[in-house]
């Protein structure tokens, strides 16, 4: 699969449009969305987009060879459809700063999305850059001795390895070039995601030089988002099942659902895609469609993947077959729900498109791979929810059942993956009444002071360990 080999069987001109759209987080999520979207609606070839992977490299390994073409299979009960997707035209290795740097520094360039998951920010629970972090701190060095140097191309070794720190470089890159304004469009499941970026960003640039930080506040847009689309680890199957459907030997074809969308509140000071032909919407407020997303869809997933997980299911689907589940999700939407604004979110009709979507046999939506960085996750999709129903005084009993199955898989000594690992296994160390206590306060500290919270969340561990 490549450019040149799709120009021969079709007989027609493929065009490769030129960047002016930077990725970080080059992963089956962003092909499914955010490069989909643009590649619906680019019908001049205007809007080519250079996307960086994240921690591996092996997105860019797959796609290169390809010309950044990849099979994007929708799959539902009826069946699968596929076609193929061509936005991405550079598959670059997120280690390739001076690259990066050279299109943030590009005049052409108008905006840069995110998917780099909520711990990818290395950010603490009140939003700012988390210093401890060993990798943001060597970041931070990096720039403090080479900021200027480094932006202008000069690179003596290495280079920031963090989304914060790469942010800060290349726009301290755009603002030399007087390459003009730019917006960042964060991605990622977190509430009021555009200016939590901004203030990161900011905070960051503030730190090594004062005229970046200038200029970063008068020339960049941060954008706020909600995403939605389930899009699970492609498999070999996967990869067989694009060779049948289209004819090609695709080494990176991504699966999905039918379901997708996009919203976005913000301004794009040097142009965007025309999205919205796609289907995303533009509002002035994104704050509801966030809360909706984050509570009703991803609350539930991780409600799901903690106690579908200590239930010994393996799979969001699988989960919703098991009546006890599917009844402890519908519990939790119930909570949710009072806190959301119904006529503007039509909540109904999302709720029962969700239960289509998660009843979804053929796609196979890992729990395990939904329970990694549980302590970011429950922090923004289930502690709101229990702090606002316990607030009006009801039990929250969904959303802290959902708590509780995290903290006894930790106590059970379960792997997860998570950026707080560290600080999870100290904790976990402790006796049983501190260690859960300190579990709770590491997801929010407001739960941990709640000494009725507490009381349910150690009953419902206890009954874990009986069982």
């Amino acid at each position: 699969m490549s450019r040149a080999a799709l120009a021969a069987r079709t007989g027609e001109n493929v065009r490769t449009p030129p960047v002016r759209i930077i990725h970080l987080g080059l992963g089956a999520f962003h092909r499914a969305h955010q490069a989909w979207y643009t590649d619906q609606v680019d019908d001049n070839g205007e809007w080519g987009i250079a996307a960086f992977t994240g921690r591996s490299a092996q997105a860019a390994l797959e796609l290169s060879p390809q010309d950044g073409l990849y099979t994007l299979i929708e799959r539902s009960d009826a069946g699968d459809s596929a076609a193929l997707v061509s936005s991405i035209v550079e598959a670059v290795d997120g280690s390739d700063t001076a690259r990066f740097v050279e299109l943030m520094a590009a005049e052409s360039t108008a905006l840069v999305t995110l998917t780099v998951t909520e711990a990818g920010y290395r950010l603490r629970a009140d939003g700012s850059p988390d210093l401890g972090d060993s990798a943001l701190a060597a970041d931070v060095a990096f720039l403090a001795d080479n900021l200027d140097r480094a932006a202008r191309g000069a690179f003596s070794a290495g280079g920031p390895t963090t989304t914060l720190g790469r942010l800060v470089l290349g726009l301290e890159a755009r603002r030399l070039a007087g390459a003009g304004a730019i917006a960042i469009v964060p991605c990622d499941n977190m509430p009021d995601n555009g200016p939590l970026v901004e203030r990161a960003v900011w905070a960051l640039a503030a730190m090594l030089n004062t005229e970046t930080a200038e200029w970063i506040a008068a020339h960049v847009a941060f954008v706020s988002t909600s995403v939605d689309r389930i899009t699970p680890k492609t498999t070999a199957d996967d990869i067989e099942a694009a060779a049948g459907l289209t004819g090609w030997a695709d080494r990176a074809p991504v699966v999905t659902e039918p379901f997708r969308d996009w919203v976005l509140s913000g301004h794009f000071p040097a142009g965007r895609p025309a999205w919205e032909r796609a289907g995303a919407r533009f509002v002035d407020d994104i704050e509801p469609f966030e809360r909706r997303k984050l509570w009703l869809l991803n609350g539930a997933h991780s409600l799901l993947a903690y106690a579908g997980l200590l239930r010994g299911l393996d799979s969001v689907a699988a989960a919703m077959t098991d009546p006890v589940c599917r009844g402890w999700v519908n519990e939790f939407w119930d909570d949710a729900v009072r806190h959301l604004p119904a006529e503007l979110l039509a909540l109904d009709e999302y709720r029962a498109a969700l239960l289509e979507r998660f009843d979804n046999t053929r796609i196979e939506h890992r729990l395990a791979q939904i329970s990694a960085e549980a302590v970011t996750k429950l922090r923004v999709r289930i502690a709101p929810v229990v702090l606002a129903e316990r607030a009006e005084g009801r039990q929250a009993a969904a959303g802290i059942r959902a708590i509780a199955s995290w903290a006894s898989l930790v106590l059970a000594g379960r792997p997860m993956v998570d950026a707080e690992a560290a600080q999870i296994a100290v904790i976990a160390s402790r006796p049983t009444d501190a260690a859960i206590a300190g579990l709770v306060a590491l997801v929010d500290a407001r739960l941990a002071q709640d000494a009725a919270i507490l009381a349910d969340i150690t009953a419902l561990i206890g009954e874990h360990q009986a069982e």
